[in-house]
């Protein structure tokens, strides 16, 4: 089958198309005919070898998700499940390849309606989002800013604090990402790249209630200081290469909550079951920005690198 390979570590350039073995299924098993692979930030980190909590060991294909059809199952796993549409992640690699092998327990059932590339940006993303929601407790008239807004989950957590009845603030790196958030849901759109951008919210909002932090950085200090007392701020990424530097002592002072979401496994599935039906009924609409054929992930990675995507970044297998 075809697949993308790391070799080593390096840059986008150490992703080289090759050909891997056909998996086969084996007890406990199903084997999906990948249409479309999901690509994260955390793949960009792995690949060049950064440390961290989720570091691979080359050689190795990556990619730790994938949709589409299951064409074949183990021995004792019921043949009926040949055929169905599904999302699943694959235990942290084998994602870039044309197949897949993973437990039988971990695919998701696609619901009709849905097409199978918005589920699989909906697959790591929607459970994300909709969980920081969730845990940071979005009320309706809340003033939530959203950093990093146009990125896969940034996008569906506007909409989903907007559908919360929030007053949503949305933060983005440049013009092209800016114009994308009203559409989204945000009744405030900023450019964080402009040295002016906290002192728009300021006037406009006054201060804000919840801080989303996709961004890390200067940028999550700045977002910090706009709570007002009784706020409340999560990190979800770090777009600009480092999370959030705020201490717990100096959340404290301004009686602003840090919320470190620690969710079981069985909840995020049920995220990420949550995310699909709402896709499938119109509810949560997945920005997918770009895409690129298999061959091209070093492609792939390097526009994501260079902060050149919107919404999600997909590789099209088929």
């Amino acid at each position: 089958m075809r697949a993308i390979w790391l070799r080593e570590f390096g840059g986008p350039e150490a992703l080289v198309p090759g050909p891997a073995p056909d998996p086969t299924p084996g007890p406990g098993q199903v084997l999906i005919d990948v249409a479309h692979a999901n690509i994260t930030f955390v793949e960009t980190q792995q690949r060049s070898g950064r440390p961290g909590p989720f570091r691979v060991t080359p050689p190795l294909i990556p990619g730790n998700g994938v949709g589409g059809v299951i064409a074949a199952v183990g021995p004792d796993v019921d043949p009926a499940r040949i055929g169905q549409r599904v999302v699943s992640a694959t235990g942290g690699s084998g994602g870039y390849a044309e197949r897949a092998v993973v437990d039988a327990a971990a695919p998701i059932e696609v619901p009709a309606g849905l097409a199978l590339d918005a589920a699989v940006a909906l697959l790591a993303d929607g459970r994300t989002a909709a969980m920081l929601v969730d845990a940071v407790g979005v009320r309706a008239g809340d003033r939530v800013l959203v950093e990093a807004a146009a990125g896969g989950v940034g996008s569906l957590l506007v909409q989903l604090a907007a559908r919360a009845g929030a007053r949503v603030i949305g933060a983005a790196g440049g013009p092209r990402k800016v114009d994308l958030l009203p559409d989204l849901g945000a009744e405030v759109a900023v450019d964080y790249r402009q040295p002016d951008w906290a002192d728009r919210i300021r006037d406009t909002l006054g201060g804000v209630d919840v801080v989303l932090d996709g961004v890390g950085g200067s940028i999550a200090r700045t977002a910090f200081e706009l709570l007002d007392p009784g706020g409340r701020m999560v990190s979800f990424g770090l777009a600009s290469g480092e999370w959030s530097p705020v201490p717990p002592e100096a959340a404290a002072a301004r009686q602003v909550t840090l919320i470190r979401p620690d969710v079981p496994p069985a909840r995020l599935r049920a995220y990420t079951i949550g995310a699909l039906a709402d896709a499938a009924a119109g509810q949560l609409r997945p920005l997918i920005g770009q895409r690129f054929p298999l061959e091209r992930a070093a492609d792939a990675h390097a526009a994501i690198e260079a902060r050149a995507t919107v919404g999600k970044t997909l590789l099209d297998v088929v």
